[in-house]
């Protein structure tokens, strides 16, 4: 049996917020360590019936790349309804929220970049 690993390596600062986020994995084309601002892990608790999730991001994230970034995460939830459920009509609502939320977003960026000339 294949095994196959990812490893994240988090730097805290002085209050325990994430300064620096690194992860690797066994299937990784790059070499060592890769950096990121955001990572977001969710696993299914069959015990409990629930999801258990883990969401971290960097201090120096920016709040448009944090919405885009769950904006991006609803659309492959989006996909991965579709593969692992078959259910086309869950997995185009998603992406119909999906495409609410993107020009949502454009808009809320083009207003604070007339604003800050």
């Amino acid at each position: 049996m294949k095994k196959a690993e990812i490893h994240f390596d988090i730097q805290l600062d002085e209050n325990n917020v994430p300064d620096k986020i690194f992860w690797d994995a066994s299937d990784n084309p790059n070499e060592g360590l890769n950096d990121t601002q955001a990572v977001s892990i969710a696993t299914w608790d069959r015990y409990h019936r629930a999801t258990m999730k883990l969401d971290l991001w960097t201090k120096d994230m920016e709040v448009g790349d944090m919405k885009q970034f769950y904006i991006e995460i609803m659309s492959g939830i989006a996909d991965s309804v579709t593969s692992a459920t078959g259910d086309k009509k869950m997995a185009e609502q998603i992406h119909d929220v999906c495409k609410i939320l993107s020009r949502n977003l454009k808009s809320e960026l083009e207003e604070l970049q007339r604003n800050s000339k």
